[in-house]
Formats: structure tokens, sequence, C-alpha cells
């Protein structure tokens, strides 16, 4: 028994640390994977819905990988694709009533997008790839990690969607308290049109291609 506790890895390994910190970075879901990208482009004109949109995917697949990796061994290998859509849903509809009990006026704005996060391919990419083959703890260090990453990029286009196209930064008018309205910024809404949303993530997605050009390379 002893000997076993030695061979235990620690909990922030260095290899567990990697799971949460490298889809903030190097394995991005949107920027290097490029999964996510409609959800993205959906919920980042306004910065509130965009943060509660990442904070709902983040306990939707922290929680729904641990969920998979404990189930994996009693799992039929036929029907794995239907427990886990029934594994999101059922964690999809509790963030939903949760939101509509606790952060309705969100709710409303977000609308269907919510319920789009079943379909969401970052999810069921993170239960096929990882959870199905791995313990509880990684499964959920590997969940917040790819979660945490994506809601990183929806919030950055969200800052900007709503900075530049409406002048205010979670509602704040800080445009107008600077007093940039004055010496001839307007307000025209650019930003908020949906193909302005395409353009920050190509942005984004061409400077973090360019931080890590040499892994492209190889």
């Amino acid at each position: 028994m002893s000997e076993e506790v030695k061979k235990r890895e620690p909990l922030f390994s260095a290899k567990n640390r990697k799971l949460l910190t490298t889809p903030l970075g190097k394995n991005n879901p949107i920027t290097v994977q490029v999964l996510g990208i409609c959800s993205a482009l959906a919920v980042t004109v306004k910065l509130e819905p965009a943060f509660v949109m990442a904070i709902s995917v983040v306990a939707v697949l922290a929680i729904g990988n641990v969920v998979i990796s404990l189930l994996r061994n009693m799992i039929p290998p036929r029907i794995r694709i239907i427990v886990q859509l029934v594994v999101i849903a059922a964690l999809v509809i509790l963030v939903d009533q949760v939101l509509k009990a606790f952060a309705y006026d969100v709710s409303k704005q977000l609308s269907v997008f919510v319920g789009l996060i079943i379909t969401n391919c970052i999810i069921m990419g993170r239960f096929e790839a990882f959870a199905m083959a791995n313990k509880p703890w990684p499964s959920f260090l590997d969940g917040l990690g790819n979660a945490a990453g994506y809601g990183l990029i929806l919030i950055i286009v969200a800052f900007f969607r709503e900075l530049l196209g409406s002048g205010t930064v979670w509602g704040y008018p800080l445009f107008e308290k600077l007093g940039i309205y004055s010496v001839g910024y307007e307000n025209n809404g650019l930003m908020i049109l949906p193909p302005m949303a395409l353009i920050t993530v190509g942005i984004i997605i061409w400077v973090q291609r360019y931080k890590n050009r040499e892994l492209i390379e190889d």
C-alpha cells in the first residue's frame, strides 16, 4: 500500500498543470484547433453575455469530463456518443435553469445559445479524446483548461467588440466618460456586425500562430 502511495502522481504535477495551461496558449481550442467558432461569433457583442457563456461552458465541460471519466468503463462503445449527449444535455439544462433563476436578463440575451452548448464540438471532442481514456482528476483539469481557453477568447473578442462598437465596457459608457465622442468618435456599430466577430477571431488566430510559428513549422 505504501508503495502505491509513493507511486501516486501529485494532484498538481507538471503533467497535470500542463492540462490546465496548454489550452490557454499553445493548444487553444479556438485559435489553434479552430473549434467552437460559431458561439465565439454569436455571443460576443457584449462582454457580460460572453463572460456568462464562458462560465457556463467551464461548468459543463469540467463536470461533464468527470462524469464521462467515471462512467468510461461502463459505457458500451456502440452507445458512447448517446451517453455523452445525455450527460451534456443534463448539465446544460441545469446551467440554463440556474441562469434563469439568478441572471434572467443575461439568460434572455444568450437566448438559444446556452442550449447550443450541447452541440459545441469542444465538449464532445474532450469527452472522446480525453475523458474516455483518463481518470477523473486529469479529466477535470483537461475540461477546466480547455473551457478556460475557449472562454478567454470569447472575453477578448467581446471586450473589443463592445468597446469599439458601443463605446462601453460591461455596459459602462467608457468612451463617453473619457470624452472620446467629442473628438470625433462615432458609435457606428461596425464592430457589432457579425463579420467583425470573424475578423477579430481571425486576428487573434494570426497573432497566436505567429507567436507559436515554430510549432507550425515542425
